[in-house]
């Protein structure tokens, strides 16, 4: 299996996990009244699932595992805590909550095959939380469309890895998974010279899809003329010859090689 949990969790409807929630954020609220906003993060985690479980909310399952793999390579993430074998909850002790952290609880979502979770800030004053809902389930996920101007081996690796796992998860988890593919990270990530002209400007870090060619990967809703133009100017200022550029769209996946110009 390329995505693999203790157990699966169910699809809740917006009022099934709001009837959960109600009873999970009023001892949320308890936590932070009694414990104040400065402990750490797993203090929370777990006064908050002895409260649960007291209640009858269990099981109550603390670092919940995702674990996706692919050929070899191996990724584990733990979600906070699982609450009645159901519903999907991220705890926080920061200043306030940001994109980031609905970003890192929908991966966990789409990896879980789950509708909605929830993400409870202890940090702030109050508590501060907020409802963050997964637009597409696994089937949904794998259904895309590919795009591609010329055919490239790196292009078939990351058709296969994500026709296993498919579309919508963080990006950072295909790159990890491709520079273990593509020999690891002192064969993959590389410093390389960038150059302005004749002139020395410094470093700049590449992932290698062969040694002179980059592959760069993001998740745009659409393909953008400008970020290309942008890649094409990064690609001249370095040694390489080609940037391999994967755009991941839940629906899209749209394959561009980018070669550099020779210098006149």
């Amino acid at each position: 299996m390329p995505i693999e949990l203790p157990f699966p969790l169910p699809r809740l409807s917006t009022e099934e996990f709001r009837q959960l929630d109600h009873r999970v954020m009023a001892h949320a609220f308890a936590a932070h009244r009694d414990l104040g906003r400065l402990c750490d993060e797993t203090i929370y985690q777990a006064d908050l699932a002895a409260r649960l479980t007291a209640d009858g909310l269990g099981p109550v399952h603390r670092e919940f595992p995702l674990t996706v793999s692919f050929r070899g390579f191996v990724h584990r993430y733990y979600a906070d805590l699982v609450v009645a074998d159901r519903a999907l909850y991220e705890l926080k002790t920061e200043t306030t909550l940001v994109p980031a952290h609905d970003a890192q609880l929908l991966n966990y979502l789409l990896l879980a095959n789950a509708a909605r979770g929830k993400l409870v800030n202890f940090r702030p004053p109050s508590v501060e939380s907020r409802f963050v809902n997964a637009p597409l389930d696994t089937a949904e996920r794998h259904r895309f469309t590919v795009h591609r101007d010329r055919p490239d081996p790196f292009f078939m690796l990351l058709t296969e890895l994500i026709t296993d796992w498919g579309t919508g998860l963080e990006t950072a988890l295909y790159i990890r998974a491709l520079t273990h593919l593509l020999g690891g990270e002192p064969e993959v990530v590389r410093q390389l010279p960038m150059t302005r002209g004749s002139t020395l400007i410094g470093n700049q870090r590449f992932h290698l899809a062969a040694p002179d060619t980059a592959f760069y990967l993001t998740s745009l809703p659409s393909i953008d003329t400008t970020h290309r133009a942008h890649l094409k100017r990064l690609l001249q200022a370095s040694p390489l010859t080609r940037l391999l550029w994967a755009n991941l769209s839940l629906h899209d996946l749209t394959f561009t090689t980018i070669i550099r110009t020779p210098s006149p």
